[in-house]
C-alpha cells in the first residue's frame, strides 16, 4: 500500500474541508449583511461576494499540492506527513480567511466604505496557504 498517495488525498480533501467552513462562515455574513441592506432600505453591495468566497481558493492550493506529489517519488511516508500537515496548514487558512471575510462583509455592508482595507486582511490570510503550498511544493 502506497501511504504516499493517501497524503496526496489528504492534501486536497483537508484543504477542499477547509475550504467548505471558510465559505459557510463568510456566507452566512454576507448574507446577513445584505439582510440588514435590505431591511435597512439601502442598496445591497454585490462586491461582498468577493468575501464570500475567498477561501475556496485554497482547494486550489490543495489540488496543485496533490498534482506535485502524485508526481512525486518521494518517500511515501515523508508525502504521507506533508499531505496531513499542509492540508491543515492549508485548511486552517481558509477558516482563517472565512472569519476575516466575515468581518469585512459585516463592515462593508454597514458602512459602505472600507473594501480595501478589508480585503487585504483577508489576503493576509490567503498568504499562509500560499506560503504552505509553495513550500510544500519545493519539498515533494
Amino acid at each position: 500500500m502506497n501511504f504516499g498517495m493517501f497524503g496526496a488525498a489528504a492534501v486536497l480533501g483537508i484543504s477542499a474541508v477547509g475550504s467548505a467552513i471558510g465559505l459557510a462562515i463568510a456566507g452566512q455574513a454576507t448574507i446577513g449583511a445584505w439582510k440588514r441592506c435590505y431591511m435597512n432600505n439601502k442598496p445591497a453591495p454585490f462586491i461582498l461576494v468577493a468575501f464570500a468566497g475567498a477561501p475556496l481558493t485554497q482547494t486550489i492550493y490543495g489540488f496543485l499540492l496533490m498534482n506535485a506529489m502524485i508526481a512525486s517519488e518521494k518517500d511515501p511516508w515523508f508525502l504521507l506527513g506533508v499531505g496531513l500537515v499542509c492540508g491543515l496548514a492549508i485548511a486552517g487558512s481558509a477558516i482563517a480567511q472565512g472569519a476575516a471575510s466575515a468581518s469585512g462583509s459585516d463592515a462593508l455592508g454597514e458602512t459602505g466604505k472600507g473594501f480595501s482595507q478589508y480585503i487585504t486582511i483577508v489576503g493576509l490570510c490567503e498568504t499562509v496557504a500560499l506560503f504552505v503550498m509553495v513550500f510544500g511544493l519545493i519539498s515533494v
